[in-house]
Parts: C-alpha cells; sequence; structure tokens
C-alpha cells in the first residue's frame, strides 16, 4: 500500500519538556488513521510539525513517499494537507461561499466575482457527498455544518490529506453519525484521514489503525480488527475506560437555584433566550443538554452575572441576586468553571499560585491588613488542589502555560471545588481532556454531590450528562423544552430534541 504519510524518528522538546521522542508512525493513503493518547502524550505537537505551525528538532517527514520540510501552514496546504481545529475557524458573519474563498483571492470579497467560484466549489460538494447552502451565514448554521464547511474549505484548497483534531467534540449523536458517512466517502475517493481523538468508541468505529502515543513516545499502531477499548484504553493510561456508576439518588427536595422567567435579547431586539425557568435542588445534579448556539452558555453566564437579562429572577440560598455584581456571586457560595479553561478560567503566564487566588482577592485568608496578598497561604492552597487533583507540576511556581490541557483543566475544578461552594456551576469539565483526567473529575464531582454539593452541569457530551446528571433539561432555540429523569434516557434521545427532531 502507498504510504501517505512517513513521519521517522521526529524528536520535539521545549524548556524542560520533551514533547515528542523519537516518533515514527506510518500512514497509507485513502486510509482513515486514528491517533489516541491522554493530554500531554504528544498528539497535538505531532500535528503541529505535520501542519508546519512547529518545526522540529530532528527526524524527517515523507507526504506520498517524498521528503518534506513543512516549515509553515502554507506549506502544508500546498503539500495537500489540510487541518480542521478544534475550535472553527469561520467569519460568522459571512456567507458559506465567501468563507470558503477567504484568503485565497483579493482581500476584499466585495472586489471578487462570487460565481466564478461557485461551480468549482459545487464539484468539490458533490464528489465528496458535502451538500450544504453556499449562500447561507455561518452564524444561521448547525455546528455540524459549520465543520462541514471546514472539511470543504480545505478539501477546495486541494488537500488530499485531512487532519481532524478532536472532531466529535461538540457533535450530538446525529451530527457524528453524519460526519463519519462523510469521512467513508472521502475515504472512498482516496482522501487520508488523521482522526485525533479521546473518544474510544468513535475512535473503533471509524478507523482503519490505530496509533496510541503516552508521555511524547509512539506506543504502538494496531488494526482496528486487532484490538479491543480496553485494550486500547490499557495502552494510552495503564486501566479500563471510566463508566459513571448509577446511583441511588439522595436529592434533596430543597431548592439551591431557583431561576424563573429569564429572558435576554440582543442589541438588535432578538432573543437569546426567553422564558428560562428551573431548580437546582441541594446534594443534586441538574444537567443541561444544547446544541452549542442555543442560550445555554448565556443563560449560565446570566446567573454568574456576566451576561445581562431583561427580565426574571434569579434566586440564590433564598436571596435575590439579580442586581447584584459577578463577584458578590461568587462570595456568595457559587463557584464556577468555564468552558474556556485558557481564555476565561486562568492567566496562561502566570505561576500556579497566583492562579489560584484569582478572583479571591478580597479572601480573609489570602488578604493582609497592609492590603498585600499572603502568599505563603495561596501556596499553601495551590498545594492541596496539586495534591488532590493529582496535577502534574514540577511545583507551585510553574507557568499554567507549561501544563498539558487535562492538567490545566485539573486545577482549574480542583480550585472551585477547594472553595466548599454550596453551587458549583460546572461548564464543559471535561471537555478536551484525556480519559484518566476526566475519571478524576467525574469522581470528585460525584463524591461532591454525595456530600451536599448542589451543581449546574453544561456538557456537550451525552455519556457525561446521563452518567452524572439526576435530571436533564434540554435548550432548543433558546427555550427550555424538555425536563428528563436521567435513569431512563439515550444519547439519542438528547440528541432529538437537541436538534428539534423530537418535541
Amino acid at each position: 500500500m502507498k504510504s501517505a504519510i512517513n513521519i521517522k524518528n521526529i524528536t520535539k522538546t521545549y524548556p524542560g519538556v520533551l514533547a515528542n521522542s523519537d516518533v515514527s508512525i506510518n500512514v497509507y493513503s485513502g486510509h482513515i488513521h486514528a491517533i489516541v493518547g491522554e493530554n500531554g502524550a504528544g498528539k497535538s505537537t505531532l500535528m503541529k510539525m505535520l501542519y508546519g505551525m512547529v518545526k522540529p528538532d530532528s527526524g524527517s517527514i515523507e507526504i506520498f513517499e517524498n521528503k518534506a520540510n513543512i516549515s509553515s501552514p502554507k506549506e502544508a496546504i500546498n503539500l495537500g494537507i489540510g487541518m480542521v481545529h478544534q475550535h472553527f475557524m469561520l467569519a460568522k458573519n459571512l456567507t458559506v461561499l465567501e468563507n470558503i474563498i477567504l484568503g485565497i483571492d483579493k482581500p476584499f470579497l466585495k472586489n471578487i466575482k462570487l460565481a466564478k467560484y461557485r461551480s468549482e466549489i459545487q464539484k468539490v460538494m458533490n464528489l465528496y457527498s458535502l451538500n450544504i447552502d453556499l449562500d447561507q451565514y455561518v452564524d444561521e448554521l448547525s455546528v455540524g455544518e459549520k465543520q462541514r464547511v471546514e472539511i470543504i474549505k480545505v478539501l477546495y484548497r486541494g488537500a488530499k490529506i485531512l487532519i481532524l483534531d478532536e472532531p466529535t467534540a461538540v457533535l450530538v449523536p446525529q451530527e457524528v453519525d453524519e460526519l463519519f458517512k462523510n469521512l467513508r466517502d472521502l475515504k472512498d475517493n482516496g482522501v487520508t484521514v488523521l482522526f485525533i481523538s479521546h473518544k474510544l468508541d468513535e475512535v473503533l468505529e471509524i478507523a482503519d489503525e490505530i496509533s496510541v502515543m503516552r508521555s511524547g513516545q509512539m506506543i504502538d499502531t494496531v488494526l482496528n480488527s486487532n484490538v479491543s477499548k480496553i485494550q486500547l484504553a490499557e495502552m494510552m493510561i495503564g486501566k479500563s475506560l471510566p463508566v459513571p456508576p448509577p446511583r441511588a439518588t439522595s436529592t434533596s427536595e430543597v431548592a439551591i437555584l431557583k431561576v424563573e422567567n429569564l429572558k435576554s435579547q440582543d442589541e438588535d431586539g432578538r432573543n437569546i433566550f426567553t422564558d428560562i425557568s428551573f431548580e437546582v435542588n441541594k446534594s443534586e445534579i441538574l444537567g443541561i443538554a444544547g446544541v452549542e448556539g442555543n442560550g445555554q452558555k448565556e443563560v449560565v453566564e446570566a446567573i454568574i452575572g456576566i451576561q445581562s437579562i431583561d427580565s426574571g429572577k434569579i434566586t440564590f440560598m433564598d436571596q435575590d441576586i439579580k442586581n447584584k455584581g459577578t463577584r458578590e456571586r461568587l462570595e456568595s457560595g457559587i463557584s464556577f468553571i468555564p468552558e474556556d479553561r485558557q481564555l476565561q478560567a486562568m492567566i496562561m503566564d502566570m505561576n500556579l499560585t497566583n492562579n489560584v487566588i484569582i478572583g479571591r482577592q478580597n479572601i480573609e485568608k489570602y488578604k493582609s491588613n497592609l492590603g498585600t496578598m499572603k502568599t505563603k497561604n495561596a501556596v499553601k492552597e495551590s498545594e492541596k488542589v496539586i495534591s488532590a487533583f493529582e496535577v502534574k507540576t514540577p511545583g507551585t511556581s510553574t507557568l499554567a502555560t507549561a501544563l498539558s490541557g487535562g492538567n490545566q483543566q485539573k486545577f482549574v475544578v480542583g480550585r472551585e471545588l477547594e472553595d466548599d461552594p454550596s453551587l458549583l456551576i460546572a461548564s464543559q469539565p471535561t471537555r478536551g481532556i484525556d480519559i484518566g483526567a476526566q475519571a478524576l473529575i467525574w469522581e470528585k464531582l460525584r463524591k461532591s454531590r454525595d456530600e451536599g454539593l448542589s451543581v449546574l452541569l453544561i456538557s456537550a457530551d451525552l455519556e457525561e450528562l446521563i452518567g452524572l446528571s439526576d435530571r436533564i433539561i434540554v435548550f432548543y432555540q433558546g427555550k427550555l423544552v424538555k425536563e428528563l429523569d436521567a435513569k431512563n434516557v439515550t444519547p439519542e434521545d438528547l440528541g432529538g430534541y437537541m436538534t428539534g427532531l423530537k418535541k
């Protein structure tokens, strides 16, 4: 079989970190090849070198059996390599057609004759069975449709090798099925797909071969037909996959949080969400399901005080908090894990000691009478979080940016739980992290819930929602459309309500 990618003995080091150590991998042309591994295993660094974003210290790369020196993404594209990132790079205020051609011609779209591109793009869409309305604005598309635009974009630029980074992270089951159908069509037309994922069930469904990385090294490459999920998990982390166990609910009927008739509009008078009402009880995990962009993120931010509301009431611990600032809400006993740890939860160029006190500068244990910070207490607190949540780091003086994504997330979750809150709002608490870190966070959330913590859980991982939640509410088009008992629901049921297929 012809080789599409042959990486030989690649090594890449950063100060104090060996990201890739003598890594070799051969990917056959026209195959779907999965790469799995924990956060910090070296997958992202390897893909960045293949796409020209990072230069290796040593080793070589061959593309279609020719030696390649890939020094930039533009050079990678010229070699037929395209990459679809986990966070889409689309201009929401432009049409699908405008997004696809953006950057390949003159910078001002108004000077481009769009008609001359339409037939070419349509041919690509027909060839790979990737249908979408070219005149629709990206802002109006579903998550799955946006991903399809990204794939069409790289195929239109001539990609014969497609790198997909965590492509199913924010998709509902029905959208995953559609993506896999598209990937099989691409494979049938000779496109090589590199599929980076933490979801082993999906890897086993779609991949021909699977490579496992651990601690910067390539552990093995195996045929899909010769390996099980448990074997893959053991190769990755040395133990089997975590599964949230069922439990007999011990939820109290005392409401910790009451949200009543919340409504918010954007500056053009369009509803972001409307008539939202629900309660979170003591010692309960209430899950929120919804495709991205259906209002659930904004409702959570309204509860924490970031998003403004036009009407409605928010009551926490029998106190009306609608007119209180975010700091007051946090200091009253609410902790918040935002969905983007790097943008919203940490300052990446600060060390862990300083990151543990972000937003907590007025807490007594950190503030001295002279107005300075009690650094010793902050060090002790960060050490406590590092120990309890098994954060892999040289110490508290390590910069946040030096940690892997999974360790950053464990630190953020640990920091919020160590405050001993009455209510934890957890938005995507395990997004983009490996199964080992995921298992630890699940365990900590269950334990805290059983000890009396109330949790509002927002997650795109439907198995996580079902496994951890007592009840699940579903958002669709800015409205709360369904409440479900987590014990009696399937991912397919949830996906149906989330996409409007079920009423």
